[in-house]
């Protein structure tokens, strides 16, 4: 009876909200209370055993440590580099599956882009480290071919953290770029050859500012993912690695010291954020058109 006198769009209203809260619950628990709490760690100093006063120390150890700058830089260009490749890479496999394959091979090309992520990351990891190190397979191959006289050690490189972090994220730069280029019409790039375009115009004034939202949304998803992955650089790097998430898993976990990793895990926040609203800026894309892409 009492829905009765309720008007439609109250109750349309109400309905939504009810379908949202599940989301809105999960955003508050998971993300933004963990968050507050960790800005208020990042804030304070430990003076005495429990006893804290507000302070900028864990930042200004930061900048004071050259290791731990440095590191943070390192992160950055790996991580742009990495996200670089991961499009170079991933385009022709998209727009082979979006406008050249058709029926079972388009099918099957895009599981084969699955197949990888059906382990988990420590299993595709390790199965790196297997092809790679200096007993493994790679090397093996390569002396048997006569390349080298000798295994080579191919872990613990720059070249080798590269490789598997545009292997891990490769299916999430793909995803979004089959989206872009599935809704380019055909009729546009025939009718740019019939006006005597070549293949390079056509990629660089059709093709590329049609699949742009899609390009952006696939290297925003990658960045991140690559800027806060942990496990692929410590494997494959070794102690070496130099990645700004040990850094930050060492403040947290060896040294118990959470002020100073929640600082850094700040830090890092920033950097994603800053680099992802540069990115954004330098596209001339928006933020929403973006992320219906992804």
């Amino acid at each position: 009876m009492l829905a009765e006198g309720v008007p439609r769009s109250t109750m349309a209203r109400l309905l939504g909200m009810l379908l949202l809260a599940p989301a809105l619950l999960w955003l508050l628990g998971l993300i933004i209370l963990p968050h507050a709490e960790l800005a208020v760690l990042s804030l304070r100093a430990r003076v005495a055993p429990r006893v804290y006063e507000p302070s900028l120390a864990q930042y200004l150890t930061f900048i004071d440590e050259p290791l731990y700058w440095r590191t943070f830089v390192r992160t950055a260009v790996m991580s742009l580099i990495a996200t670089a490749i991961t499009l170079l890479m991933a385009f022709p496999i998209a727009w082979t599956i979006a406008k050249i394959a058709r029926g079972r091979s388009k099918a099957l090309l895009f599981v084969l882009c699955l197949i990888p992520f059906w382990v988990s990351e420590t299993v595709r990891t390790l199965g790196w480290m297997i092809l790679l190190r200096e007993s493994g397979v790679l090397p093996g191959i390569l002396v048997w071919l006569g390349v080298t006289p000798a295994p080579v050690e191919m872990l613990y490189h720059d070249a080798t953290i590269l490789v598997g972090l545009v292997y891990t994220s490769m299916l999430f730069m793909v995803i979004p770029l089959i989206s872009a280029l599935e809704s380019l019409d055909d009729s546009l790039i025939e009718a740019a050859y019939d006006l005597g375009g070549n293949g390079w115009s056509i990629l660089r004034h059709i093709i590329i500012p049609h699949a742009a939202p899609g390009m952006v949304a696939g290297c925003i998803v990658v960045f991140m993912l690559t800027l806060g992955n942990y496990l692929t650089p410590t494997l494959l790097g070794g102690k070496n690695s130099l990645w700004f998430t040990e850094q930050i898993y060492t403040q947290f976990i060896t040294r118990f010291n959470w002020e100073q990793g929640a600082a850094f895990g700040f830090l890092l926040l920033a950097l994603s954020t800053g680099l992802v609203w540069l990115g954004l800026k330098l596209s001339g894309q928006k933020f929403g058109e973006v992320m219906q892409r992804t």
